[in-house]
């Protein structure tokens, strides 16, 4: 009884420690990231509901998968491997963040660079699903026309839609096959749905697609209880996206993003060092060949 108890104290501790983990990542990844402001910008334009609605369940999906798919690690290497690489991960993200972070200049100026490019992906967005962008140089773009008055970019004068047809190659046609279908379903989803909530979902999902915090969640539950980090996760970004919506755009006026950047570094480099201890303890010295060629 002893025994059960002392693994049973011993699961719990790991269990809390993986949703302390995961939400602390969570919060330091994605305060003033463009996901962040993409969520505030459109809060200032829509129901602060709805938009909070729209971007949380698509980062909800994101943990969700991000979260399978390191789950499914273990099972093709041991898990003191997985350890490892989710130390050698955090690792580097914590050194490269820490160089970013020592580059930067005091201030909001990054922030302000972010909250640039959130605002240009949402015109895009607004351009080409209400039709009031204009095609750009290279045929294919859209160019939104607050761009083209604001003088950052240049375009013909002609809707996406005109023009005379080319001669397709395979692939751009199959490209083209696979846009109508992802446009006919968002079209659907925004009459089940609702176009603000469809917005909301899709631009939070692109920029969070590949960002630092999609892959240390896939590390994190291949090196963790996958349940404990999808609730860690779920939970810490329903507190960013609740930020974000109430009053995203004043908090990154007054947040550093330099100190934000090294506080996350700081974070990061720790994890690693945590999952490579976990990864060593895990080493069993009798069972393991440490001079295989003698």
């Amino acid at each position: 009884m002893a025994q059960d108890a002392g693994v049973m104290s011993s699961v719990d501790e790991g269990a809390l420690h993986a949703l302390w983990r995961s939400f602390a990542m969570i919060i330091f990844s994605e305060i003033g990231d463009k996901t962040f402001l993409i969520a505030a910008i459109l809060a200032m334009r829509h129901p602060r509901l709805v938009v909070f609605a729209g971007a949380f369940a698509s980062l909800v999906v994101m943990s969700i998968l991000s979260a399978e798919l390191g789950h499914l690690l273990p099972t093709l290497i041991p898990r003191k491997w997985t350890q490892t690489c989710a130390a050698v991960l955090f690792l580097v993200f914590g050194v490269k963040m820490l160089q970013e972070g020592r580059e930067m200049k005091p201030g909001n100026e990054k922030i302000q660079e972010e909250l640039k490019e959130a605002e240009e992906d949402i015109e895009e967005d607004e351009a080409v699903h209400d039709g009031t962008g204009i095609v750009g140089p290279d045929g294919e773009e859209v160019v939104p026309l607050e761009a083209i008055e604001a003088g950052r970019a240049t375009g013909h004068v002609r809707r996406r839609s005109s023009g005379a047809a080319r001669p397709a190659s395979p692939r751009s046609a199959a490209k083209k096959t696979m846009q109508s279908y992802a446009e006919a379903a968002r079209n659907f989803f925004s009459y089940l749905l609702g176009p603000v909530f469809v917005q909301a979902f899709v631009l939070t999902f692109l920029g969070e697609w590949g960002d630092r915090s999609q892959i240390s969640t896939i590390a994190l539950a291949a090196a963790d209880n996958v349940y404990v980090v999808v609730l860690g996760t779920v939970v810490g970004h329903s507190c960013c996206t609740a930020l974000a919506v109430m009053g995203g755009r004043y908090v990154s006026t007054k947040i550093s993003v330099k100190h934000v950047t090294l506080a996350a570094s700081a974070l990061f480099l720790l994890f690693g060092v945590v999952y490579l201890y976990e990864a060593l303890l895990s080493i069993d010295p009798e069972t393991t060949d440490f001079h295989p060629l003698s």
